[in-house]
């Protein structure tokens, strides 16, 4: 009897050790997940995928194994962290698993941006797609016609027909998809606002409309005077002057531009040397922006026909060839 009464407590004494020892590790598991640090990965995203629980996800974020009843006991007493959402998600380094996890079910994804500039040009555009972090790169080496069509648009040339915006993407898209998304929200724009555009202006078209935007997207880039630089650009259509600005005939020069403009390139003829041709040029030279569009669809009445640059990117605006030569003189030779 006396052996068997000691035999049971030794399994007992047995039983609460290892229950000890058990409770012990579970305890420091436990702990683990309220404050350990994330486990570090090479890519600083992590990504949630669809169908993905929150104790999967626990052992992907833990820089250590969690048993399973560890993980299951510990939701119990987080309920609130049951309910992940997919998506990307970027962690400070120092996060720990339950920060982690918070971010993960309060939704709080990653938001990747690349912001497409007014003023530049379609090659800018890819350039800068090319350099956009996660971002897949599926254009490289296609001609402006090639990605046209792609877009679903009806020309060899794509300046011009896309939105300067800041664009949101997860991991994975591509390039296209940012132009195709850029190419229909400026159908949708210009589409909205041609049926409002001023009476009687001496632009036809859609198209049009983005080629003189376009120019004057280039001329100025204060807000206030995109009225006026339209203003001056209508008038001079009016009465059939000739544009004469520097952007078109840069943008005809191509790659033999240095950065600076000669005489002999302004007597140069090129399709877009508006110095040489009448009228419009026969596509945009930059994107423009919506402001820039509207400022041509609705530009102000005035009696300008004349602008120079004064410095910090205003101009002066002269309704008479003497007080634009003036205005030269003042501003630009300063005589």
């Amino acid at each position: 009897m006396n052996k068997l009464i000691k035999w049971l407590g030794r399994i007992f004494l047995l039983a609460v050790l290892v229950i000890g020892g058990v409770s012990i590790y579970g305890y420091q598991q436990w702990q683990q997940l309220e404050k350990t640090p994330i486990a570090t990965t090479e890519s600083p995203l992590f990504v949630v995928s669809r169908g993905e629980t929150s104790g999967s996800l626990i052992s992907r974020l833990s820089q250590h194994e969690v048993p399973s009843y560890v993980r299951k006991l510990w939701l119990r007493v987080h309920p609130e962290l049951a309910a992940v959402r997919q998506g990307t998600y970027k962690f400070a380094p120092e996060a720990s698993v339950r920060e982690a996890l918070q971010a993960i079910v309060d939704g709080d994804t990653y938001r990747l941006q690349v912001t497409l500039v007014e003023g530049l040009r379609l090659s800018d555009w890819l350039q800068r797609l090319a350099n956009a972090e996660y971002l897949d790169v599926i254009l490289d080496g296609q001609s402006e016609a090639e990605i046209a069509k792609q877009l679903g648009l009806d020309n060899k040339k794509l300046e011009g027909w896309l939105l300067p915006e800041t664009y949101s993407y997860t991991p994975g898209d591509t390039d296209l998809s940012i132009l195709q998304r850029a190419f229909d929200e400026m159908k949708v724009f210009v589409e909205q606002e041609w049926p409002e555009r001023q009476s009687d202006l001496p632009i036809t078209t859609p198209y049009e409309a983005l080629i003189l935007a376009s120019i004057i997207e280039k001329e100025t880039g204060i807000a206030e005077e995109r009225p006026l630089i339209a203003s001056v650009f209508v008038n001079r259509m009016r009465v059939g002057m000739r544009l004469q600005t520097d952007p078109t005939v840069i943008y005809g020069m191509g790659e033999d531009y240095d950065g600076n403009i000669r005489k002999k390139d302004l007597q140069t003829h090129t399709p877009y040397n508006t110095y040489m041709i009448d009228g419009l040029p026969p596509s945009p030279i930059a994107m423009a922006s919506k402001e820039a569009i509207m400022a041509t669809l609705h530009p102000l009445d005035s009696s300008y026909y004349y602008f120079v640059a004064m410095g910090e990117g205003r101009h002066y605006f002269s309704k008479s060839l003497r007080e634009h030569n003036n205005a030269v003189r003042r501003y630009i030779l300063k005589r």
